[in-house]
C-alpha cells in the first residue's frame, strides 16, 4: 500500500515537473505565445489555490467559500512587505521568498482566528460564514490606506490626505488603487517550486497519521470522537494548512502585477477555485491540478474563436463533470486507468 502511495506520488510531481521542462523548451525555442506567457504564473498560483481547497473541501470534508480572502490577505501582505524593502533588499529571489512565507504567515494566522468559531459550524452555515469573510476582508482592503515618511507608517480608513504624510512621504496602500507598482519577482520557476512545496506538503499530510484522522472525522465524525480524536484540532490543522497555501499563492500573484487591487479577490474567485477541484474531483489532487490548468488556458486559447469561445469551454465543463461523476464513466476509469486517477485519496 505504501509503494502504491509512493508511486502514485512520484507520478503526480513527475507530471509537475515534465511540464516545466517542457513549457521551458518551448520558451527556448520561441514556440511560445506571448499569451501563454503570461499565463505562466496565474496557472501556478490556481493550481496552488486549487490543491490547498481540496485540502478542505475533499480531505476535510468541510466546505469553504473564503479561500479568496486568505489570497488576499496573503497577497497583500507579500506585497506590502516588497514594497517597503525594495530599495534595501535587492535580490529579487530573496524578496520574492520572504514575502510568500509572510503571506503565508499572515494567512494562516487568520485561517486560526477564522477558523476557531468558524469550524464548529457545519454544511451551508460554514460555507455562508467562510464566504462572508472573503468579502469582509475585500470590502476593508478597499477602505485601508497606508503611506510612510520619515516619522513611519500612517495608517487611515478614509482618504489619503488623512494620513498627512510629510514631503518625503509616499502611498503604500491607496484604498480601491490597492498597491501600485509591486516589483515584479515572480517567475514560472518560482511557481513551479510554489507547486512542488504544496503538493509535498498536502500529499505527505494525507498520507500521515493526522491525514488519516482528518479523513476519518470526513467519514463519520460520531465515530472519529467515539475513539478520542479532537475533531476541533484537526478539522483547524487542515484549514489552516489551507489557508497559509493560498497565502502564498497569493503573494506570488501580487508579484505578478502591476497593480494589486482587492477587487481581483472578490467570491468569484473562491467559486473559480472551487469549481476547480469538484471538476477534478473531489478529494483528488491530480485532478485539481489538470482542471486547474485546463480551465485557466483554455478562455484564452480559445480567445481567437470568439463567438465560439464560451460554447467550447462550456462543453469541456460538462464532458469533465460527467468524466469525474457519471457512474459509467467511473466504471471505464476504474477498469482502464485505475492506476492514474483515483476518486478519493483514501483508496
Amino acid at each position: 500500500m505504501k509503494k502504491q502511495k509512493l508511486r502514485s506520488n512520484l507520478i503526480t510531481y513527475g507530471i509537475v515537473l515534465a511540464a516545466y521542462v517542457i513549457v521551458q523548451a518551448l520558451i527556448a525555442a520561441d514556440s511560445l505565445s506571448s499569451m501563454m506567457k503570461g499565463l505562466l504564473v496565474p496557472l501556478c498560483v490556481y493550481v496552488v489555490l486549487a490543491v490547498s481547497l481540496n485540502l478542505v473541501v475533499g480531505i476535510s470534508g468541510e466546505l469553504s467559500l473564503g479561500h479568496a480572502g486568505f489570497m488576499c490577505v496573503g497577497a497583500f501582505s507579500g506585497a506590502f512587505f516588497s514594497k517597503c524593502i525594495q530599495d534595501v533588499l535587492t535580490f529579487s529571489p530573496l524578496r520574492l521568498l520572504i514575502a510568500m512565507l509572510i503571506g503565508a504567515a499572515v494567512a494562516a494566522v487568520f485561517g486560526i482566528l477564522i477558523g476557531i468559531p468558524v469550524l464548529r459550524l457545519k454544511g451551508d452555515y460554514l460555507a455562508i460564514v467562510t464566504l462572508a469573510f472573503g468579502e469582509i476582508i475585500k470590502n476593508v482592503m478597499n477602505i485601508f490606506y497606508v503611506g510612510i515618511d520619515g516619522a513611519g507608517f500612517h495608517f487611515s480608513t478614509q482618504d489619503e490626505f488623512a494620513l498627512n504624510l510629510a514631503a518625503d512621504g509616499r502611498m503604500i496602500i491607496s484604498g480601491p488603487t490597492g498597491i501600485t507598482q509591486t516589483p515584479k519577482d515572480a517567475t514560472f520557476t518560482a511557481g513551479i517550486i510554489l507547486v512542488l512545496i504544496t503538493l509535498f506538503i498536502v500529499l505527505n499530510l494525507i498520507d500521515s497519521r493526522d491525514g488519516r484522522a482528518i479523513m476519518s472525522i470526513r467519514d463519520n465524525r460520531i465515530a472519529a470522537e467515539s475513539i478520542g480524536i479532537n475533531i476541533t484540532k484537526y478539522k483547524l490543522m487542515a484549514f489552516t494548512i489551507s489557508a497559509a497555501l493560498a497565502g502564498a499563492a497569493g503573494a506570488l500573484y501580487a508579484h505578478n502585477l502591476s497593480s494589486l487591487t482587492a477587487k481581483k479577490f472578490d467570491y468569484n474567485t473562491s467559486i473559480l477555485a472551487l469549481v476547480f477541484v469538484v471538476l477534478g474531483g473531489i478529494g483528488n489532487i491530480r485532478g485539481s491540478i489538470i482542471a486547474a490548468v485546463l480551465l485557466t488556458a483554455l478562455p484564452e486559447l480559445l480567445r481567437g474563436l470568439s463567438s465560439y469561445r464560451m460554447l467550447i469551454y462550456s462543453i469541456v465543463l460538462i464532458v469533465m463533470m460527467l468524466f469525474n461523476w457519471a457512474p459509467k464513466a467511473l466504471e471505464w476509469r476504474e477498469r482502464n486507468l485505475g492506476r492514474f486517477f483515483k476518486t478519493s485519496p483514501n483508496k
